[in-house]
């Protein structure tokens, strides 16, 4: 995994599947920097290098891993994998970087094929071709789509965001305001709102909970790796292996009327303890639709209504480095796998129970909400809980105000790398928003105009605005 990234649940699933093909594999692990990354190919010999990554920050250190193996002379293939990588930024971004033969892999079933095809004295040849006709293929079609053309101003955008006439909202006041603290939360609590949908996905088995344990292809396959992972939480509670905790915070606020929402020290909203800072669609809609922003469903100061939003960071993954630790001694991949996949579902379990006891009691905007874990799931509540890094505010440095704001390292020991990656891996962090309106939504590409009306707002330089908006940018930075 590429420095700056601490996710490797998939990356050791490719590994596995390769080692049972008889492919000697060799993990430098997570956060590895470039230099150690060739260093280690040199030594070792490798056939292949492979780089996983899953926040966006890594598709700039792919493309700086390719560079530096260019600069060195490699002449080895070079794969890509992991959630946010693509064949489109493969083609447009790293091959260029590298002469080499560069493949973007699907998911980890992708592997052993791509590999073999690789190393075959009779395949290679024709296969290398042919993945460079594909890259260059999917560069003329990326190069040929205008997304700034088909973007409004950011002026056009703001007089079409979300319509809401704010004299008809009242604010419920947080019946608990300010910070507060969760050491220790009940795992047992949590484990009774886990959506075993994407843990499946994890393993690459497709399907809808629990529709999949009686799938005809993948059925047995699920029901087996259920049965597994309900033993190892019953060991996980009983036995501690892991601990639940979060902070989260309720805070005065307003937005600025545009794109930026305030958050105020005190009542008196006199002083801005942090600013929260999301970006607006800009595509050309139709029908009426609005250019959405998160801004949106937060009053505006001028309307003169105290509003309010929240804030958490939890995590479920305190603890457990020393048991991924002794599963590794012991080669034992698949429990080790098994163990980081079910502390991620057990931190989205806890982000779920904390925004519904969060709405019903903490805030109490929606004391009497009555919903079962299926319509949670489904989130058929009032309000929403954005995330940084996620396509309705793409941005993860907003994790730094977010953090600084709740105290999260202090208060529940998640830490923040280089990139925004959240430390333990399996932590959830974010913004509650309670207005009926709010909604999730992806922001689609934007135009330059935004980006250095975004640079202003944060302080910071186009350049480095450009390159944590990466991926939405409708236009190609130099």
């Amino acid at each position: 995994t590429v420095k700056g990234d601490v996710h490797d649940i998939g990356k050791n699933i490719v590994g596995v599947v390769l080692q049972c093909n008889n492919y000697d594999v060799i993990d430098l692990g997570v956060m590895v920097p470039a230099q150690k990354i060739l260093e280690t190919a040199r030594e070792e010999k490798v056939d292949i290098v492979g780089l996983s990554g899953l926040i966006t920050p890594s598709l700039d250190e792919m493309v700086h891993v390719a560079a530096e193996m260019e600069r060195e002379g490699f002449d080895i293939p070079l794969l890509i994998g992991g959630a946010t990588t693509s064949k489109i930024h493969t083609a447009v971004r790293i091959e260029p970087a590298y002469s080499g033969p560069t493949v973007h892999v699907l998911d980890a079933s992708r592997g052993v094929g791509v590999a073999s095809s690789l190393l075959s004295d009779n395949q290679h040849e024709d296969y290398v071709a042919k993945v460079r006709a594909e890259n260059e293929d999917a560069r003329r079609r990326h190069g040929a789509k205008d997304s700034a053309s088909r973007a409004v101003s950011l002026t056009e955008a703001r007089e079409n965001g979300v319509k809401i006439h704010w004299p008809d909202w009242r604010p419920t006041p947080p019946a608990m305001p300010g910070l507060h603290g969760l050491d220790d939360y009940p795992l047992e609590e949590l484990r009774d709102r886990i959506d075993w949908t994407p843990f499946f996905r994890t393993w690459e088995l497709i399907g809808t909970y629990p529709n999949i344990l009686d799938d005809g292809t993948v059925g047995d396959t699920a029901r087996g790796l259920l049965d597994d992972a309900e033993r190892m939480l019953d060991r996980i509670i009983e036995e501690k292996w892991l601990s639940a905790r979060g902070v989260f915070g309720l805070f005065p606020a307003n937005s600025d009327g545009a794109e930026t929402i305030h958050i105020y020290a005190d009542d008196s909203r006199t002083d801005i303890a942090s600013n929260f800072h999301t970006i607006r669609q800009q595509i050309a809609k139709r029908g009426g639709q609005p250019n959405f922003a998160l801004a949106d469903f937060v009053a505006p100061a001028e309307t003169g209504i105290q509003d309010y939003i929240g804030a958490f960071a939890v995590t479920a993954g305190i603890g457990i480095e020393e048991h991924v630790a002794r599963f590794e001694a012991a080669h034992d991949d698949y429990n080790s796998i098994l163990l980081k996949a079910l502390a991620d579902r057990l931190a989205e379990a806890f982000a779920e129970r904390l925004h519904e006891r969060v709405r019903k009691e903490f805030w109490g905007y929606a004391a009497d909400e009555a919903y079962d874990n299926e319509a949670l799931i489904k989130e058929a509540y009032h309000g929403i809980r954005p995330a940084p890094g996620y396509p309705a505010c793409p941005d993860h440095t907003e994790k730094e105000g977010l953090f600084a704001l709740l105290d999260a390292t202090n208060a529940a020991g998640i830490e923040l790398t280089e990139s925004y990656a959240m430390l333990p891996t399996a932590a959830v962090s974010g913004y509650y928003i309670a207005h009926p309106a709010s909604r999730y939504f992806g922001t689609g590409k934007i135009a330059k105009d935004q980006v250095a009306d975004y640079a202003e707002r944060k302080r910071m330089d186009v350049t480095t605005a450009e390159r944590w908006l990466a991926p939405v940018l409708g236009y190609e930075r130099s």
